[in-house]
């Protein structure tokens, strides 16, 4: 294991930051939060289980982004509409990301349809009233996340597709659209790796990529198998500036995976899965669902991070 890795993110003291009882109404749980800053607050657009099972999303703000949270009363995004039947067994695991030409926020989300989960996208500019876009790709896909700006004159998102085969692991993959709703020029980006790494089941990725000055910096899920269980973990890579679909470094170790009680014991024990992230300066704040029952926080230096990605031996990671 390359010395560091293991200590890059750090858990906030007062974790989890919010549980099911924070809720202004009676719901399962509450985990995997998308982030934005709005207003000079924290918002967490939070994936909540309600007690049929079905998923929707609700806001929480604070101006700490740690404590006094102030929940929504009711669901900002909910499934039941005739009008949306992609919706139809749930939302959720959404990812926020503020596009820069078009001044809003959009919302890449899992549509749980009967045919499939799949990956719809919304817009809002105060996280008050919301613009459906509809399904982007079609079942089995989830796990996306879009760039911030253009590439060349397209939008650009990273997902995760779901094998038909059987014993076939999932992959993240990337692709392009003019207007955000005709998507093409699919490629593989990061393949899950050979059976024994950390990885090997599947990956999708966690958090919208975050520019630096030396590339896109990715936080993706990782998936083992262990025994009749999985256990998620979470890895880094760093892509192109301009063109997102080189990989320049992808680390081999993981390197923020479930320790903590509150991430071992849930509704699906050890998991940490987060779907958003703020920088601060050169903080970085990992908001993240733990054994999808709560939510909770680590920390984390931007400038660690890029260090460890570019001290990677291998430019690729083992494949």
């Amino acid at each position: 294991m390359m010395a560091g890795t293991m200590a890059l993110f750090q858990r906030h003291p007062d974790n989890p930051l919010l549980t099911v009882q924070a809720l202004p109404y009676a719901a399962n749980a509450v985990f995997n939060p998308g982030v934005a800053e709005v207003d000079g607050e924290t918002l967490l657009l939070m994936r909540v289980e309600a007690l049929c099972g079905r998923s929707h999303l609700t806001c929480a703000r604070s101006r700490d982004g740690i404590g006094d949270w102030r929940v929504d009363s009711a669901p900002v995004l909910a499934p039941g509409s005739k009008k949306y039947p992609e919706e139809a067994w749930g939302v959720e695991d959404p990812r926020i990301t503020f596009i820069e030409d078009l001044a809003e926020w959009v919302i890449a989300y899992t549509a749980y349809s009967e045919c499939g989960p799949l990956v719809s996208l919304a817009t809002t500019r105060d996280f008050l009233s919301f613009r459906r876009l509809g399904p982007a790709l079609p079942p089995e896909n989830k796990d996306a996340a879009l760039f911030p700006r253009r590439i060349g004159d397209r939008y650009c998102m990273l997902h995760r597709p779901a094998p038909a085969m059987p014993g076939v692991s999932a992959h993240i993959w990337i692709s392009y659209s003019p207007d955000l709703r005709s998507w093409g020029g699919h490629r593989l980006l990061l393949p899950a790796r050979v059976p024994g790494f950390w990885d090997s089941a599947k990956i999708g990725i966690a958090t919208p990529p975050l520019a630096t000055s030396e590339g896109w910096v990715i936080l993706y899920h990782g998936v083992r198998r262990m025994g009749a269980a999985y256990i998620y973990r979470l890895g880094l890579a760093l892509l192109d500036l301009d063109d997102p679909s080189h990989v320049i470094r992808r680390l081999d170790n993981w390197v923020f995976g479930p320790e903590a009680h509150c991430e071992r014991i849930g509704d699906t024990p050890n998991v940490v899965f987060p779907c958003g992230w703020l920088l601060d300066g050169d903080e970085i704040r990992l908001y993240y669902g733990a054994a999808d029952t709560c939510i909770a926080l680590a920390t984390a230096s931007l400038d660690k991070l890029l260090a460890c990605l570019l001290d990677h031996p291998c430019k690729g990671g083992i494949r």
